[in-house]
């Protein structure tokens, strides 16, 4: 299936682009960020377990077990702090 993954923040920093289209078998989120984390150091050190990251399907906050669907769009962000 066809997607789109959005990279924010210091997440899009380090991979060095904001988006990408990707053709993925992935079925939920954690499987979409397992791939992209077997891609190499850069979005291993970005995206790895270990480190905080938030993740939106569709414009809506998921989970890791959220399921993906054709055209679906995926954002990957670090938490966000203000104040």
């Amino acid at each position: 299936m066809k997607i789109t993954v959005k990279y924010f923040a210091s997440i899009r920093e380090a991979i060095g682009q904001g988006s990408e289209t990707l053709d993925t078998p992935a079925a939920t989120l954690a499987n979409l960020r397992d791939e992209l984390i077997a891609r190499g150091p850069v979005y291993a050190d970005s995206l790895a377990r270990g480190k905080a990251v938030r993740m939106a399907l569709n414009q809506v906050m998921a989970d890791e077990s959220a399921a993906l669907t054709d055209g679906a769009e995926v954002a990957f962000f670090p938490p966000v702090t203000g104040g």
